[in-house]
């Protein structure tokens, strides 16, 4: 009886050491959501002024502005395994294996950032083309910027609580940019007076800041986890690839469930600056209520920790998803009227923000769950596996987004009919209340990997054990 106490002891003290090795500083958790923010500058500009400057500065239709943003997500997509395995392959250096791609990358992104806001004279035909080949330069880089980055987080800390103040960050870097860009970029734009200059110049502002962003994630982290193994030096085939990302259910169920969230939230972006501008009335509204919806997400995610430690990660996501669907709903149902519409949008983008956070935390724990459940370890393939979906939901969003603009006849600097405004409004509220209660039916019925399972799979992780042995 004695022993057996002995052993419990023992092991509780075991796990406490464990847990006390994967601490790291406060310092280097917030500056990795540095990350974010410096992504932020320059993937959010995509997502909420590509497409307007596609349709209302270069006069590209908005069913072609749909091809070139579906068509090109699709490509992007594809792009992230190959930039996973690519990565995954490295050997780590005196700098990590993920931070120094991710810095190099990132520079390379913020001028390809400001070619995509670049239009040169051509031909209907050639705008297209250039705006194909920009946006897909764009997308192939970014694989290479935003796949290390993601992959960073799983090699800093294993611990259910740091990683969880991580997503936190990671989610306010992330607002923190779009809060910047949303208020900022139109005021700017206008200071130059001629758009087809002021596009371009104003990108260009935020992708310096957007590198600076990921210098300062680049500097202030570090990779503390060992994960190079005698199973993992083994030479391995793509039957081995695709068993880390196969067997994954964790993994598969964010993907299924970043599908809509994602889409959701980039529906509300591309959308926002015509719904103000037609439905509203005034393009100037559009700052005003970006700094009140990116303000209230950003108090959203500092209870990220504490709703965790709570209730748990699963019950945390589920719950802002719920929340947004209701919002997005009534935004819908209720008439067009300004100070419902900011309300409403606002709690439904903060709930979004939170659920949204804590899948960062998922993801990391993914990947854990796929070393531990296969003994092989393929960071970069697995997020690349993950990003699939975000990419994959961006082209849903833009066909969403564009498709219904064309369907409904909208007309560039025009009067809109009511059937063009009641699409936008669709998009706006609508589409997003539906994708968000997928998503919920999914995280809710389908994702099986508790905090308490994770913390003894990470557990034998720190202990050289994997499901079915020792590394």
């Amino acid at each position: 009886m004695e022993n057996s106490s002995t052993l419990r002891k023992d092991a509780v003290n075991k796990t406490s050491v464990d847990q006390e090795a994967n601490k790291i500083p406060t310092k280097e958790k917030a500056l990795y959501g540095f990350g974010d923010f410096g992504n932020g500058f320059m993937f959010d500009l995509g997502q909420s002024y590509l497409m307007h400057f596609y349709t209302d500065v270069a006069g590209i239709s908005a069913a072609a502005a749909a091809g070139v943003f579906s068509i090109t997500k699709i490509f992007d997509a594809f792009m992230d395994p190959l930039a996973g395995s690519l990565i995954d392959a490295r050997t780590p250096g005196k700098r990590g294996k993920f931070r120094p791609v991710m810095m190099l990358s990132a520079i390379i992104l913020a001028v390809l950032t400001v070619l995509t806001f670049t239009m040169p004279d051509l031909s209907m035909g050639g705008k297209i083309a250039w705006a194909y080949g920009t946006y897909m330069a764009w997308g192939l880089v970014y694989s290479f910027t935003n796949v290390p980055y993601g992959s960073l987080a799983s090699v800093m800390t294993r611990d259910v609580g740091e990683r969880s103040f991580m997503a936190s960050t990671r989610q306010a870097g992330s607002i923190g940019a779009q809060l910047v860009t949303g208020v900022a970029f139109i005021p700017i734009l206008s200071m130059f007076g001629s758009t087809k200059l002021g596009y371009p110049a104003t990108a260009a502002i935020m992708a310096f800041i957007g590198v600076i962003g990921f210098f300062i994630c680049y500097k202030g982290t570090k990779e503390h986890i060992k994960t190079e193994n005698a199973r993992n030096k083994e030479k391995q085939t793509a039957k081995d690839y695709l068993r880390v990302v196969f067997t994954n259910r964790p993994l598969w169920c964010l993907v299924l469930m970043t599908l809509f969230t994602i889409s959701a939230m980039n529906t509300n972006n591309a959308m926002m600056i015509y719904f103000c501008q037609y439905n509203l009335g005034h393009v100037g509204l559009q700052p005003i209520i970006n700094f009140i919806q990116m303000g209230s997400s950003v108090v959203g995610i500092t209870l990220i920790p504490f709703l965790v430690r709570r209730f748990g990660k699963k019950k945390t996501a589920m719950a802002g998803l719920l929340v947004g669907v209701v919002a997005d709903a009534l935004n819908f149902v209720i008439p067009t009227n300004v100070y419902t519409f900011i309300i409403f949008v606002s709690i439904g983008y903060a709930a979004l923000a939170i659920s949204n956070g804590v899948t960062w935390a998922f993801v990391s724990d993914a990947i854990d769950y796929g070393h531990w459940h296969t003994g092989i370890r393929k960071e970069g393939v697995t997020y690349a596996a993950f990003n699939f979906s975000r990419k994959m939901a961006q082209s849903l969003a833009a066909l969403v987004s564009a498709g219904v603009l064309a369907a409904t006849g909208y007309v560039a600097n025009a009067h809109q009919t009511a059937g063009t405004l009641l699409g936008i409004k669709g998009t706006m509220t609508l589409y997003p209340a539906v994708a968000l209660l997928l998503a919920a039916i999914i995280i809710g019925l389908l994702y099986n990997l508790s905090d308490d399972k994770f913390k003894s799979i990470a557990n034998d992780l720190n202990n050289g054990r994997w499901e079915k042995g020792t590394f």
